[in-house]
């Protein structure tokens, strides 16, 4: 929906013109709804961070509240969550499962060393982020950071998945 100025200083929200445009907008609302209700990420543990990524599903964070499950498997996860240090010889394998992850798919890149390669950065074996590798969406900071953090990139990351407009898109074309 767009921003529109009828003739006066306020600005109201231009509603869909004919049916068709109302049920592919709805039907993005519904899709988008059900995609963030059950996120099912993906752990990609390589250092330290990885402990930090199982304190959220413990007890004291409930990650579950917010529909968050964590699945081994890249062909039944929507997001993949790299905690740690990356490395050359480790590079190949995040890209190999990150293309086995079914569309649509996001990536939630963990401290410091997986955004920018940390307290390892000058090191020869090291990849200076993940995003170099794969397409990242999310960046949590923190050396490691907390389950509060990876708690927050998760409702942030819910909030992108709720603007996402696939079918308007796909009618406009």
């Amino acid at each position: 929906m767009a921003v529109a100025n009828r003739g006066s200083n306020q600005l109201s929200l231009e509603q869909p013109k004919n049916g068709v445009e109302y049920v592919l907008s709805s039907m993005d609302k519904m899709a988008n709804w059900a995609r963030q209700s059950s996120f099912w990420p993906m752990t990609f543990g390589l250092a330290c961070c990885a402990v930090e990524m199982m304190h959220v599903a413990t007890a004291r964070y409930d990650q579950d509240r917010l529909g968050v499950v964590f699945r081994a498997s890249p062909r039944q996860s929507d997001c993949m969550i790299v905690a740690g240090t990356l490395t050359n010889k480790m590079a190949p394998a995040l890209r190999k499962v990150y293309d086995q992850m079914p569309e649509p798919r996001w990536v939630i890149s963990m401290g410091s060393c997986a955004n920018g390669g940390g307290y390892y950065h000058y090191s020869y074996s090291v990849v200076r982020g993940c995003d170099r590798i794969v397409p990242v969406d999310l960046y949590v900071p923190g050396c490691p950071p907390t389950a509060e953090a990876l708690l927050y990139g998760f409702l942030q990351l819910h909030r992108k998945i709720r603007r996402n407009r696939k079918t308007t898109l796909w009618y406009r074309k």
